[in-house]
């Protein structure tokens, strides 16, 4: 597709499955597309690309969505520091062996 910027299979399908579940919790709350487009201040085309998995949308485009859904915290988790495992154990490998006064 002209413009569009090549990305991974497994961003793809995970954006895919995002936008499947943004989907699916707009329509577990009754909230048409319309309603969530403008509680989220972006266009009706814009929303149905975030509930196929665009992955040219804006994140915060996909933020706000989140937000209107009242599903924000749950982007701020996934991405709180306490869940990175590797992050933590690099942090592990650096402490000085040693503490010594000066």
């Amino acid at each position: 597709m002209k413009g569009k910027w090549p990305i991974p299979a497994g961003v793809a399908a995970a954006l895919r499955k995002v936008g499947r579940d943004i989907r699916d919790a707009r329509r577990r709350r009754r909230l048409t597309m319309a309603l969530v487009a403008e509680r989220a201040m972006i266009s009706r085309a814009t929303l149905t690309r975030i509930e196929r998995g665009d992955g040219s949308v804006s994140m915060g485009s996909y933020a706000a969505v989140l937000h209107a859904l009242g599903m924000l915290p749950l982007l701020r988790e996934a991405v709180d520091l306490s869940h990175d495992e590797v992050g933590q154990a690099l942090d592990v490998e650096r402490l000085p062996k040693r503490v010594r006064m000066k």
